[in-house]
């Protein structure tokens, strides 16, 4: 194969070797820009000899699987098919060394000992695949780290399907404002270049059934991995990304207690309305008195899997409870539960929850949780933060249920029993709260 970019592919190519220190490429999914990038982070290290580089994502698994073993390696392939066989794959500390001495790291930012290794050195060029998923915090710490002096200029450059307006790529790029509060106009601007490129941009290299595929996409999710539009921003959401983000941490204390919030909603109603997903959401109350959101399970799979899952994840983090909405599903949370945790033969405490108001009530108080701080996202959970994001004071915003989001406001209710009870009308009823039942 032979490399033949498209006529943006060019452009977008063009604006990598540009003066501007941070470049952002943004746009729908499979447009080429992280095999732009990945090429250009290639082409500095041929560049100079002895030169280090970083190709990072949020979770280590991901730039595994994505990067290392896919886009990197197919790169190389096609674009430097001389230098091929004289790389050397290190796959204990995944590096990929080429044979003038310079480097290229592959990491996560997911687990502190990792990203620790990481950044105890200093690069030449910085790639942050899907940057989206990644807080503004970890991005002040990693951006440190671009100091290697070997005659290159330095870079950092950025990929992403566009999140919401609100984001701190929106801010940075876009406004050219200083991410966090209060949000300062940039000194250097011209520091800070962006760039769209589409799926559409790429029809030579794409399959014309993924491009039809993309366009039967709910409106939201159409707009940002076909359109690479960013999100609207509403001044009426109850949650916004700079709030998450500025208090999203990489590891947590000691936990207290941990419930599994269960929302089975998304699998009943028509069709065409319906997520067929099962919110399952991992909340932990630390000794610091502070919540922690530790993973989502969320899944589309039959009642047998996804009670398979919610109590594997029970297990696996230790947990005080299961809690389960039954508006929608009766009994059936209960059930499914019960009959998982006797077939994995675990013990397994189950509360059922009934919502008598709408999500947007049940959602206000637990995202004044996050405006005080009181909850941290360990992690990036892109998918669950989206539908966060979507909850207004008017109602859910969101293209079809907040599966994820549900599950999370049930385990934080749990946690968080006083920040929802009302004086006049209950919000939520517990059924059974006399004693768990334990299965």
């Amino acid at each position: 194969m032979s490399l033949k970019l498209t006529a943006k592919q060019g452009e977008a190519q063009a604006l990598l070797g540009q003066d501007a220190r941070h470049v952002l490429l943004v746009g729908g999914s499979r447009s080429g820009k992280t095999f732009l990038l990945c090429r250009a982070i290639a082409l500095r290290a041929l560049k100079a000899a002895g030169s280090r580089h970083l190709i990072a994502r949020f979770r280590f698994n991901h730039v595994k699987a994505s990067i290392w073993s896919d886009t990197f390696p197919k790169m190389m392939g096609i674009c430097f098919p001389e230098v091929v066989k004289k790389l050397k794959y290190d796959k204990t500390d995944f590096v990929v060394k080429f044979p003038n001495g310079s480097e290229v790291w592959f990491g996560g930012l997911d687990d502190k000992e990792r990203t620790d290794k990481i950044l105890g050195q200093e690069y030449a060029s910085i790639f942050l695949n899907e940057c989206s998923q990644i807080g503004w915090p970890t991005i002040e710490t990693v951006r440190t780290r671009l100091a290697q002096n070997v005659g290159l200029k330095l870079k950092m450059y950025y990929d992403a399907n566009p999140p919401l307006a609100t984001h701190w790529t929106h801010k940075l790029f876009v406004e050219h404002r200083d991410p966090m509060p209060p949000y300062k106009m940039l000194a250097t601007p011209e520091q800070y270049v962006w760039m769209r490129i589409n799926p559409t941009d790429n029809t030579e290299n794409l399959p014309k059934e993924y491009l039809d595929e993309l366009a039967t996409l709910g409106d939201r999710a159409r707009r940002r991995f076909l359109a690479g539009e960013w999100g609207s921003a509403n001044e009426n959401a109850l949650w916004t990304y700079d709030v998450i983000d500025r208090y999203r941490v990489t590891s947590h204390p000691d936990m207290a207690r941990i419930i599994i919030g269960v929302d089975p909603s998304g699998t009943h109603g028509e069709d065409d309305t319906r997520s067929d997903h099962v919110g399952i959401v991992v909340v932990g109350l630390g000794t610091d008195g502070e919540a922690y959101v530790l993973e989502d399970c969320t899944c589309k799979m039959a009642p047998e899997g996804w009670g398979r899952i919610a109590v594997m994840a029970y297990d696996r983090h230790m947990a005080d409870c299961i809690v389960g909405e039954t508006n929608y599903g009766g009994a059936m949370v209960g059930s499914v539960v019960r009959s998982a945790s006797s077939k994995a033969n675990i013990s397994v405490n189950f509360r059922e929850v009934t919502a008598s108001r709408g999500k947007h009530v049940r959602a206000e108080p637990i995202s004044t949780l996050y405006e005080h701080g009181k909850v941290h996202h360990v992690g990036s959970f892109p998918h669950l933060e989206d539908q966060l994001c979507a909850f207004t004071t008017a109602g859910y915003m969101g293209d079809r249920s907040p599966d994820r989001g549900d599950a999370l406001i049930w385990a934080l209710s749990d946690l968080f029993p006083g920040m929802t009870r009302k004086q006049k009308k209950a919000d939520v009823t517990v059924e059974n709260c006399s004693t768990y039942n334990a299965f």
